[in-house]
């Protein structure tokens, strides 16, 4: 364990003055412990340069597995405080921002094993970002969106439901927007709220436009938080987004927006569940993995 916290401050300092200051312990003391796994590896694990240590190739490798291997180390300390207190597990869940909050409550609420509940950590952030931290074991599983672009060497992916694209607005400019057909050149003068670029619903949205033969409009507010959306789009009133029909539906309850009846003619990437295909899985993220298919299809069910 110390050797493994070694390697990833000196990847993180860059020295080992530093290292050894992170650690409480003499420098001399850090290199002799490096020297050792240097020995150990047959070869040098870092180069010294003006710049600081950095890795080698050997080195890199090293790193991506002893990052790995902490992260379940640090898994295996939660899912055993969890049993402790009489809970079944701990599971840490990536999800993309625009997830109605109903269908993961359903899933936790469903998690349990005799009666005991198994706690559930969520990070909140893109898919390629999850997905990097799935395959460093930061995470059990990811509930994402797929994507042409996304890196999927090593996991496993499960569609559980596709969302339809619905425009929010604020209601006094929903009214008048629902009167007639929507006009791509009209809605590009608005004040715009979307997600950051290279987002699958930013891209989609822009080829809208673009199909549309509208330059897409540059958004006045940038944010990946569904609730952030809604609040700003209610506050103004020439301002629309494009979210998930269910996200929509909360907006209308949580922040007062409405929503534009109008439909369009193409769908989001569906939201998916991704898993790495080497290593075994335990009951309980099973357990979760079904009550979420549960959850996606009542919610599927309920959705027009």
């Amino acid at each position: 364990m110390k050797h493994l916290l070694l390697l990833v401050a000196i990847q993180q300092q860059r020295s080992l003055t530093r290292v050894a200051e992170q650690m409480a312990t003499s420098q001399p003391a850090v290199t002799q412990a490096l020297a050792e796994l240097e020995s150990l590896f047959g070869a040098a694990l870092f180069t010294r340069s003006s710049r600081g240590m950095a890795p080698t190739a050997l080195g890199a490798l090293v790193l991506t597995r002893a990052q790995t291997l902490l992260a379940d180390l640090d898994h295996w300390a939660l899912d055993i405080a969890a049993v402790a207190q009489q809970r079944a597990a701990h599971l840490q869940v990536g999800v993309i921002p625009f997830l109605p909050g109903r269908m993961l409550a359903q899933a936790i609420d469903r998690t349990r094993l005799q009666g005991r509940r198994t706690t559930v950590t969520l990070h909140e952030a893109t898919s390629d970002q999850l997905l990097a931290r799935l395959r460093t074991h930061e995470l059990d599983c990811v509930i994402g969106r797929t994507s042409a672009i996304l890196d999927m060497d090593g996991l496993r992916h499960t569609v559980l439901y596709a969302q339809t694209p619905q425009l929010v607005a604020h209601r006094r400019l929903a009214a008048r927007l629902g009167r007639r057909p929507l006009a791509w050149a009209e809605l590009a003068e608005l004040d715009w709220v979307l997600g950051p670029r290279n987002t699958p619903m930013r891209e989609q949205i822009t080829d809208f436009f673009l199909r549309a033969g509208v330059e897409p409009p540059p958004p006045y507010v940038e944010s990946l938080s569904a609730k952030v959306i809604g609040e700003l789009v209610a506050a103004n009133e020439r301002a629309v987004s494009i979210v998930p029909a269910d996200i929509a539906q909360e907006l209308v309850r949580i922040a007062g927006v409405a929503i534009v009846p109008h439909a369009f003619n193409w769908q989001l990437p569906p939201i998916t569940l991704f898993q790495r295909k080497a290593g075994a899985q335990y009951a309980e993220l099973q357990h979760f993995v079904e009550a979420l298919q549960q959850a996606c299809a009542n919610l599927a069910g309920t959705n027009p």
